[in-house]
């Protein structure tokens, strides 16, 4: 029998290892996770602020309803209050589009953050007044948010008489949702995966779930969602291992995506708690609590409240504990001080030597102070270089949108042209058909259209560049613009150096010009420079930066 024993521990402690080992490696990289918090924070606001800038550079109703929705999924699990903001903007704008589509779409976003955000009778005041009939494509989204809702107003029933009620309506849309969800979709695994969760199908969940979860994108929010749902799965299979290996998982994930409205973490930090691993635990805890304020999530608020004192209580306790501690190790190390002091006399000799070392030191450390100032001076050129290539990136985009846009219209217009010249043809108007081939007035209205179009896209990537322009001359008659003129030749020519063309062939050909005209033209302006005329142009090129 001994040696049964033995041997099942044999095969089984190489396992039991492996297991070891990787939830280690999973909590390392938690940890980690928590500790480049900044680094995800700043890709969010990075993405933010990408789609923030996009919706000022468009006109188009259609194009800002986009962004806000961007926005709004954006914002959706980060800072709810932002995202309840977008979403009542997109409505706004779907209103005046008329596109019945986009108004549901907007109003079941305006609810489901309002479930966020414990605005519940709002929520249904909005769910309750959406016809979706006329948009059967978002019926799936549409009891998808109904059954969000009333999940949370069940976590916040007052009595087990109204969260059974609320439980009740959570499944009944769900169970909705699974009807027009297509097959193998996310939504579709997901609500399969909770129906049988809920029919105590433990085993089918995971096969479902576990089958599913490499497939997915790491940038799926819904990735911590599967992974919370396989943790839980195991919790009822009373496998705690597995459970708080997945809820690693799914806070990794979360953490990771910079979303500030979760469960994984919190639950994960009293798992740690019962563990003894007080300090993780209050870690983690802190964490949510941090990320549910930011968010303004008031259900997850009011979840960590409540755990929140038990686990601050052990960490109070396990500080005082290692405030003793302290105190005796100080104790001790003021004993043995009085030993090494006996130890310094004798070791005073050696300072002769050590001061010999520290000018030695002294002297590599102020090398090293000139070798930090060339490595400053090298990343202050860096950055010079980055900013260049930022502002070259946004002018390339804004002028190739720009560029196809008026290549599109040039297309109809010659289009246009053509058909008129074959009328005059077909009609036999000869002397007409000469006049039109000779007449330059179709160019020159063209020509003036395209200036007029470089003058609004240069400005509109340099708002300031005549005042800026004029403030590095001593005169400004030459620049003086005439009553409907967003723009001279003068000023165009320097607009196009700024943008990087210096060659004066280029320019002259942009311009329609001879060489010898755009050269006296930059000629008479360099002489006008109000600092050396040699760094003229050096400084134009930095007009709209931060110099």
């Amino acid at each position: 029998m001994n040696k049964i024993w033995t041997l099942f521990l044999i095969i089984c402690f190489p396992v039991l290892l492996y297991s070891q080992d990787e939830m280690n490696s999973l909590l390392d990289e938690l940890d980690t996770t928590l500790n480049k918090s900044e680094f995800y924070h700043n890709k969010k606001e990075a993405e933010i602020n990408k789609l923030s800038s996009l919706l000022k550079l468009t006109s188009s109703k259609t194009q800002k309803y986009e962004i806000y929705q961007k926005l709004y999924n954006e914002y959706r699990a980060y800072q709810s209050d932002s995202a309840l903001n977008y979403a009542r903007r997109s409505l706004k704008v779907a209103n005046t589009l008329k596109d019945l589509n986009k108004i549901n779409t907007a109003k079941l976003n305006l609810a489901s953050i309002m479930g966020t955000l414990g605005m519940y009778k709002e929520a249904t005041d909005i769910l309750n007044k959406v016809d979706i009939n006329p948009t059967p494509e978002i019926k799936s989204f549409y009891y998808g948010v109904h059954s969000s809702v009333y999940l949370y107003m069940s976590e916040y029933a007052a009595s087990n008489q109204e969260k059974n009620s609320y439980v009740e309506l959570t499944k009944q849309f769900r169970d909705s949702v699974f009807k027009y969800d297509p097959k193998e979709s996310k939504s579709y695994v997901i609500t399969q995966s909770n129906k049988l969760f809920e029919k105590g199908q433990y085993d089918e969940t995971l096969r479902m779930l576990q089958g599913y979860f490499p497939k997915m994108n790491n940038n799926d929010p819904d990735k911590a969602v599967v992974a919370y749902i396989i943790s839980e799965t195991y919790k009822r299979k009373n496998d705690f291992d597995q459970e708080k290996k997945w809820l690693i998982k799914s806070a990794i994930s979360d953490l990771q995506l910079e979303k500030k409205e979760y469960i994984s973490l919190r639950s994960l930090a009293f798992i740690m708690y019962k563990e003894g691993d007080i300090d993780r635990a209050y870690k983690y805890i802190k964490r949510s609590l941090e990320d549910a304020l930011f968010c303004n999530a008031r259900l997850r608020t009011y979840e960590i409240s409540r755990m929140m004192p038990i686990i601050n209580d052990a960490y109070q306790k396990q500080n005082e504990t290692n405030r003793h501690q302290l105190i005796v190790f100080l104790v001790s190390a003021s004993i043995l001080s009085l030993f090494l002091l006996v130890a310094l006399i004798l070791l005073f000799k050696q300072m002769k030597k050590l001061s010999k070392a520290k000018k030695e030191i002294s002297l590599a450390n102020s090398q090293f102070v000139e070798l930090n100032k060339e490595l400053n001076s090298f990343n202050e050129k860096l950055n010079e270089t980055n900013t260049t290539l930022q502002e070259a990136n946004l002018v390339k985009e804004i002028y190739i949108g720009r560029y196809m846009d008026q290549c599109s219209v040039y297309i109809g217009k010659l289009d246009e042209y053509r058909r008129k010249l074959n009328v005059i043809v077909s009609s036999g108007k000869t002397a007409e058909l000469v006049k039109a081939v000779k007449s330059k007035e179709f160019i020159e209205i063209e020509l003036k259209e395209f200036y007029h179009n470089f003058d609004k896209t240069f400005l509109l990537l340099f708002p300031n560049f005549i005042e800026e322009f004029g403030g590095l001359l001593t005169d400004t008659e030459d620049i003086k613009l005439k009553q409907g003129e967003l723009m001279n030749t003068e000023l165009r020519i320097f607009a196009l150096i700024r943008l990087g063309i210096s060659d004066s062939v280029k320019i002259a050909e942009f311009l329609r010009y001879s060489l010898s005209t755009i050269y006296n033209y930059r000629t008479k302006l360099r002489n006008k420079a109000l600092g050396p005329r040699d760094e003229f142009e050096a400084n134009v090129m930095r007009i709209g930066t931060d110099k």
